[in-house]
């Protein structure tokens, strides 16, 4: 009997010993596949073209790496294009032809000397201008003798449309070959009246079936915080005319909420749009909100761009920092304080974690330093690029 209870002990004993082994090496092979089938974390690479006050466009080569959370977007280039000067072409406003990725449409904020607003388009690769035409502000409804002017654009197949930001506001229709304008159609057609709203922007769907508008509300002379969504038919909008096919209102701060431009994911599915203090995500299709996200104190957000696959969105943005001399060194101002300065900035948008990384990284004030200018505003705004496979 004592020979068949140790004979039983030590079959269970070489029983548990496989069992465990077998589990572990299960176990270690489970995560060793898992490992290997575990695809490396993705990053970005884009040409990006960023508008600026300065009459030129910064042209910066980036690198996205969502998985890096202390630095995940780095510039390894930074050069510029120029349109004009500073007097003449301040623009907040980047297009690149959906049929040619070498052609950038722009148009600008401030009228030139002689109030006129000037719309052209350039070659990215030798950086000329292709051509630059210039209008006279609508003399009745919109005179544009001042800022604000253009800033949003969209466009379709044939036409580039840059919207006027400016009180009354409108989407002008120009030819792309030649930047004949064919149509001046004002969102008073849809129902606004003067005064009732603010800073117009607007762009186009990825398919080019549709187009949205934003138009912050105002009562009695200010913005209510309230921002007015409206999404219209492209293919009308061509031809001169505003067909609504529908609208939503959201509600941000009265005092800090202001929306500026924005863009379409590539799949058409949401809407990503700047509105200074925050983002706001919307569905495409009924423009309901899916996500917001408060922006850093000091950090005015004017620009989202998502990435091909729309996971994350590139973020341009206006940062109040304190400026430096061409050697680096703080500037004081003439009580002998740090002098701020507005820099503009890259941050990343993470639309699956559905948050912002408050890491920025400089897009213009690298150039401005080193021109000894690091004492200057570097004002900021649109964005577009071309991002690589």
């Amino acid at each position: 009997m004592k020979k068949l209870a140790a004979l039983i002990a030590l079959v269970a004993v070489v029983v548990v010993s496989y069992l465990a082994f077998t589990t572990v090496a299960s176990t270690d092979a489970v995560a060793a596949a898992a490992k290997k089938a575990a695809p490396a974390a993705k990053t970005y690479s884009a040409t990006v073209y960023v508008a600026g006050h300065g009459g030129h466009f910064a042209k910066a080569e980036v690198t996205i790496d969502p998985a890096n959370a202390a630095d995940p977007l780095k510039i390894t280039s930074l050069d510029k294009i120029d349109i004009g000067d500073s007097k003449s072409h301040p623009t907040h406003d980047a297009r690149i032809d959906s049929n040619d990725p070498n052609v950038l449409f722009w148009s600008t904020y401030i009228p030139d000397t002689n109030k006129k607003m000037h719309v052209g388009k350039s070659d990215l690769k030798t950086g000329k201008v292709i051509q630059d035409v210039t209008l006279t502000p609508d003399p009745a409804r919109a005179p544009g003798e001042k800022a604000p002017l253009y800033c949003a654009s969209g466009q379709s197949k044939n036409f580039y449309m840059p919207v006027f930001m400016g009180v009354e506001g409108y989407v002008d229709v120009f030819t792309k070959k030649d930047l004949t304008l064919k149509h001046r159609v004002f969102i008073s057609d849809m129902g606004y009246a003067k005064g009732t709203y603010k800073f117009t922007h607007g762009t186009n769907s990825p398919d080019m079936k549709t187009f949205v508008f934003t138009m912050n509300q105002v009562k009695d002379g200010k913005m209510t915080g309230d921002v007015d969504f409206v999404l219209v038919d492209l293919p009308a909008l061509e031809n001169g005319k505003l067909k609504v096919i529908t609208k939503n209102t959201l509600k941000g701060d009265p005092n800090n909420t202001i929306t500026f431009r924005m863009f379409f994911t590539k799949d058409g599915k949401f809407i990503t749009q700047s509105a200074a203090d925050r983002l706001w995500v919307l569905d495409a299709k009924t423009l309901k909100l899916v996500d917001e996200k408060m922006m850093p104190a000091g950090h005015q957000l004017h620009d989202a761009m998502p990435t091909p696959d729309g996971k994350f969105a590139l973020l341009t943005v206006r940062n109040v920092t304190e400026g430096c001399d061409v050697e680096g060194k703080g500037i004081k101002d003439e009580k002998g304080e740090a002098k701020t300065i507005t820099d503009g900035v890259f941050m990343v948008y993470d639309a699956g974690a559905k948050t912002v990384n408050a890491k920025a990284t400089s897009t213009c004030f690298g150039c401005h330093k080193s021109m000894g200018k690091g004492d200057k505003n570097a004002v900021l705004c649109g964005l577009d690029a071309n991002f690589k496979k």
